[in-house]
C-alpha cells in the first residue's frame, strides 16, 4: 500500500475509533452493571420493573424469575432482566 491508500482509510479508522469509545464501550459497561445488579437481587429488596411497577422481592427463583409483592397479598412473577432499579437494598444476614 502506498501512503495515498492509507490516507484514504485514515478518516474511516478514526470514525470507528470514536464510535467505539463514545457508544460501544459505555453500552457494554452499562450492560455489565445491570447484570451485576440483577445477580445481586435478594429477598427484601425494593425494586422497579421496566413496566413501572414498584414492589418488594419475596422470592428469588433459579430460573431467571423473581416473585415481587406489589401490594399486600398481591404477588407477581417477574423476569429478572426486566428489573431496572433497586431502590432499597436489604442488608445481608449475619451468619
Amino acid at each position: 500500500m502506498d501512503s495515498g491508500a492509507i490516507a484514504q482509510f485514515l478518516p474511516l479508522i478514526l470514525i470507528f475509533a470514536i464510535m467505539y469509545f463514545l457508544l460501544i464501550r459505555p453500552q457494554q459497561k452499562k450492560v455489565k452493571e445491570h447484570q451485576a445488579m440483577v445477580e445481586a437481587l435478594r429477598r427484601g429488596d425494593q425494586v422497579v420493573t421496566q413496566g413501572g411497577l414498584i414492589g418488594k422481592v419475596t422470592k428469588v427463583k433459579e430460573d431467571g424469575e423473581i416473585e415481587v409483592e406489589i401490594a399486600e397479598g398481591v404477588k407477581v412473577r417477574v423476569v429478572k432482566a426486566t428489573i431496572t432499579q433497586v431502590m432499597n437494598k436489604t442488608e445481608p444476614a449475619n451468619q
